[in-house]
């Protein structure tokens, strides 16, 4: 089985399964401007935007707390130089600082609980959308994207999204009133000693700008990085059979190496310069509280200020700058939030299978009848796949596609169902064009068992329900035994509640098959699509599944594709496919008559299995 991948913008196209698991990996379409990412995240929001109006309110007492502290310390500074008087006074200043510091731990619990709480809502939305977009995207989309990347964005991307929500929402609203506030106090306090504190202001604000500029772009390519790191362990340990067969572990190894160099080189790029921030501001912050120190000193021996007033000023001073440091910080952690942002919108934005036309009708118990009209079909216009594809299919008859790999016969069946539409031309099934069927119901007429099963970690019975859910016990036994699954089922130790690995690890490649054979006996389709569906079993049991494939093929119109011409030799039709065109038609007699192609195929074929032995 072989098709041709849908191009991608960024990927050129190459062959591949249009079921099967996407190995192209590269880099992500270009990233969004920071500020239109911040704008997304915001509607993000949603309905948690009704409770930020309390947040707010509670980090703007939190805040009123932390401001009153400075000037309750520097009034009781003030107050142990007077008398009795004062002393007294003294201990209601101490007893105001101690309430307002419990109150402060209360609403900075409070307002931290509230924010977490929203941005798990929000981030579990945010999941919860990327998950549903998945489902809605094109086979053409995961052709050419690896799983690992992907779930790299379902996992990475949105925790580092939930962390920058989580920490940066009240540190800015709370950031911006310390800042302000304490902005008031210091002018209140002295004139003088703000102009001395507000000459490093510039300073902090030039290195952060210079920093950002630098960690922007550093922790995008990191999770650029993380995606393809996390690509490349899925796929060596979902094939790790392969790999080990092939004596692929020193390379895989050496690939996994030089992704992670690439990651860690990336990641202490960022770190570094991340950590340059805090020494130099640390510096910048020490020369500010230097001046002040001066200036105030100078103005204390001229009996200007108290030295009250100059302790409650350095305390404004720290409450100032360090919010300014926090804001610094969490630009950076935004920086990380706004990579995985990107990523996640990005494929929140990608293009989903065409939407159903405006009157489109559900496909309810088709008879079978197919017809391709000069269909031709390619990723690009200038490069078909399929050239004038025509042909019939009466209802219920069999028909068989033989050809060279990568001659286009899986690209038909997949224009069949909709996974790709046609370039030009028109399939009819029953009479109307596909395209005027709902996509839903049209897919559900058709059964596929394919040459690479697939089983989803569960028991046996879920799996073989996974083609009806609402089956009993009794029709789940009975298509098993069609199957001719049933044997080796009853020999399992839980039987049916046998529960599988990942992809069915615990069993063998022929009895996969075989539970997918048993899905789609139980859930009874209009048509279907075999697509070497006993390759992977031994010839003593193909033979056994013959019969169960005869009994639900009867009266279905069917479509195989096979290598093994033995097991097509009563198809109805047989076309022969190759480059995209149908070069020859007709029955196995008849085309062995016409000794073409067919023929070729067919006796090369025997004579390889009378020398096997088979």
């Amino acid at each position: 089985m072989s098709q041709q991948k849908q191009q991608q913008p960024v990927f050129s196209p190459r062959p591949g399964r249009g079921f099967g698991h996407g190995a192209a990996r590269g880099p992500v379409s270009k990233p969004k401007n920071f500020s239109g990412t911040l704008k997304r995240l915001w509607l993000a929001f949603g309905k948690e935007k009704k409770l930020l109006p309390i947040v707010f309110a509670i980090v703007f007492v939190d805040a009123l707390l932390m401001l009153s502290a400075p000037y309750l310390i520097g009034k009781s500074i003030d107050a142990m130089t007077g008398g009795e008087e004062a002393l007294s006074f003294l201990s209601i200043l101490i007893l105001a600082l101690l309430g307002s510091y419990i109150f402060d731990g209360a609403l900075t619990f409070l307002q931290s609980w509230l924010m977490a709480g929203i941005s798990q809502r929000i981030v579990t939305n945010l999941r919860q959308s990327l998950f549903d977009k998945l489902q809605k995207l094109p086979i053409a989309y995961f052709d050419s994207r690896t799983h690992g990347e992907l779930m790299s964005r379902l996992t990475n991307d949105i925790d580092n999204v939930s962390s920058s929500i989580s920490q940066s929402t009240t540190q800015l609203m709370s950031g911006g009133i310390v800042i302000l506030g304490s902005l008031v106090m210091m002018l209140v306090l002295s004139p003088i000693l703000t102009l001395a504190c507000l000459i490093t202001v510039p300073l902090v604000f030039l290195l952060t700008r210079t920093i950002a500029k630098r960690t922007s772009v550093l922790f995008k390519n990191q999770q650029m990085e993380l995606g393809k790191l996390n690509g490349h362990i899925e796929e060596t340990i979902s094939g790790i059979q392969v790999v080990q067969a092939f004596n692929y572990e020193q390379k895989a190894i050496e690939d996994f190496t030089t992704i992670n160099d690439r990651l860690s080189k990336i990641g202490m790029k960022a770190q570094v310069w991340t950590g340059f921030l805090m020494p130099i501001m640390n510096v910048i912050n020490n020369l500010g509280f230097a001046m002040v120190a001066i200036v105030g000193g100078v103005l204390a021996v001229k009996g200007l200020i108290t030295v009250g007033v100059i302790a409650s000023f350095l305390s404004y001073s720290r409450q100032f700058v360090r919010p300014l440091n926090d804001l610094a910080n969490i630009f950076n952690v935004l920086q990380s939030g706004v990579a995985g942002a990107e990523r996640v919108f990005e494929v929140l934005d990608e293009q989903e299978e065409p939407v159903d036309s405006p009157g489109a009708t559900v496909l309810a118990q088709p008879k079978g009848h197919v017809v391709f009209d000069q269909v031709s079909f390619g990723y690009r216009p200038d490069q078909l796949i399929l050239k004038n594809i025509s042909f019939e299919a009466q209802a219920g008859s069999t028909i068989a596609l033989v050809g060279p790999t990568g001659a286009g016969k899986t690209t038909i069946v997949n224009l069949l169902t909709r996974f790709y539409d046609v370039t030009s031309g028109t399939i009819y099934l029953d009479g109307k064009d596909i395209r005027e069927y709902s996509r839903d119901s049209l897919r559900r007429s058709f059964g596929f068992v394919l040459q690479d099963t697939y089983l989803f970690s569960g028991t046996i019975k879920e799996n073989i329900m996974y083609g009806k859910p609402d089956a009993t016990d009794t029709e789940v036994v009975a298509a098993a035994k069609m199957a001719n699954a049933d044997v080796f089922i009853n020999r399992l130790p839980m039987r049916y509640d046998t529960m599988l690995t990942e992809n069915g690890g615990n069993l063998s490649q022929g009895q996969r098959q075989l539970l997918a054979i048993a899905r789609v006996i139980l859930a009874k389709p209009s048509l279907l699509i075999l697509d070497e569906a006993t390759s992977s079993i031994d010839t003593r049991t193909e033979l056994n599944i013959q019969d169960a494939l005869l009994t639900i093929m009867d009266g279905r119109t069917s479509f195989v594709i096979a290598h093994r011409l033995n097991t097509i030799r009563d198809a109805d039709t047989i076309m022969v496919v190759d480059r995209g065109e149908i070069v020859e038609k007709g029955s196995h007699d008849e085309l062995i008559e016409q000794k073409g192609t067919y023929y070729q195929l067919f006796y090369n074929q025997f004579k390889n299995l009378e020398a096997a032995g088979e």
